[in-house]
């Protein structure tokens, strides 16, 4: 359908300048995370989130989302003893994830499943804190475990149940295929849930905020949550990336690719941010770790890639790599397939949607921005008869 735009339209004088994408509007408050755009530096309460990477586990961290403050030690004990309990999902949601067509992309099936255990939650419109905290480390124990049913169903494989004496990481490891690899591995892993964690006001948090704004529950926003980054230009970056390397190939093709890209104004996955314009300040630490990944497997390739593809962007245009540019190849080397990317960065996320979700929760102010009319004036309704 063609978009009408009435050629006789007059901006309102009295009206602000339209923020296509809501560019630059600063919409709520939030103590949850900041991104310092002049130092490109990314803060989780106040922390700088490379030196949680380095130093702090992701239960540390999710904690620190959710409560404000980092775990002292028992604080630790006692929220992991928690979420080690509430991993097993249930029969019938088991059921939900296998049932599904085995071509759906698994970010339709982790939706699916989180909806699913909406379903099942007799405290549904239960938003008081305490419950709504405890649903925030339901959906961090249980979504793992459904990312990897769906691994594993999607495969013809058997369901692996959830190892309550393993991490977080180390657990989704197991799930997935059977086995722990090298703490080297589970440590790169768990970096990147760290720094996938929490994002400030992006469009899946965004959106998760919204749909909480009207007092719907915090599995719908979630859901919400997921179905905003599904999109290839949010959380679905990562696979296009990986794609994008396994079309190259071979890494003594990258510059030139990268320069014919450039040429012919194709879009180049995992570069650039609206908000960092100097680079992402999680990349450095991402990338170390990809590396890492890297001299793990004995295998050069993506690295001697990415460092080719980089170079080109950076001297060719000024732009810097973002999250998703060494995620993908980091995953990959993993072992974990393409499709899955993206549920991986939903188990990190999960952790800052849920503190924006009760955040907003605490606060609340239904958001609803207005639009500035650009179509037909006002004009009666002919009789059908009339019509031309």
């Amino acid at each position: 359908m063609a978009e009408y735009i009435n050629p006789d339209y007059v901006p309102e004088p009295e009206k602000m300048n339209v923020k296509k994408g809501l560019e630059g509007v600063v919409m709520d408050t939030s103590s949850v995370s900041k991104v310092n755009a002049e130092t490109n530096s990314l803060v989780y309460r106040g922390y700088p989130v490379q030196d949680l990477a380095e130093n702090c586990t992701f239960e540390e961290v999710a904690y620190l989302l959710y409560n404000g403050e980092l775990p002292n030690k028992s604080q630790l004990e006692e929220f992991s003893k928690k979420e080690r309990s509430l991993r097993d999902i249930t029969k019938d949601n088991l059921s939900v994830i296998k049932a599904l067509p085995k071509k759906c992309h698994p970010m339709d099936s982790v939706r699916t499943g989180v909806s699913f255990l909406g379903c099942e939650d007799e405290r549904i419109w239960d938003a008081t804190p305490e419950t709504n905290l405890d649903k925030a480390v339901r959906l961090l124990a249980k979504i793992p475990t459904m990312v990897a049913a769906d691994y594993r169903f999607k495969k013809g494989l058997d369901f692996i149940a959830p190892n309550p004496s393993l991490s977080i990481a180390e657990n989704f490891f197991h799930m997935c295929f059977g086995k722990v690899p090298d703490t080297k591995i589970v440590k790169a892993f768990d970096v990147s849930l760290v720094l996938y964690a929490e994002h400030s006001f992006n469009a899946s948090t965004f959106t998760s905020r919204v749909v909480t704004s009207t007092q719907s529950d915090i599995y719908s926003a979630t859901t919400a949550g997921i179905g905003a980054l599904k999109g290839p230009l949010h959380g679905g970056a990562n696979e296009m990336v990986m794609h994008m390397m396994i079309e190259i190939a071979d890494p003594t093709k990258a510059e030139q690719w990268m320069i014919d890209a450039l040429a012919q104004k194709k879009k180049v996955m995992g570069f650039g941010h609206r908000v960092y314009k100097s680079g992402d300040s999680r990349v450095p630490t991402m990338k170390k770790y990809a590396q890492v990944m890297a001299d793990a497997i004995g295998d050069q390739k993506w690295m001697q890639m990415y460092n080719s593809l980089e170079k080109v962007m950076v001297e060719k245009k000024k732009i810097y790599p973002n999250l998703d540019f060494p995620a993908g190849p980091a995953y990959y080397m993993m072992g974990f397939e393409i499709d899955f990317f993206t549920p991986i960065f939903v188990m990190a996320r999960t952790t800052g949607w849920s503190a924006h979700i009760m955040e907003q929760a605490a606060n609340n102010r239904i958001i609803r921005p207005l639009s500035e009319y650009i179509g037909s004036p006002q004009r009666k309704v002919a009789p059908l008869s009339e019509r031309k």
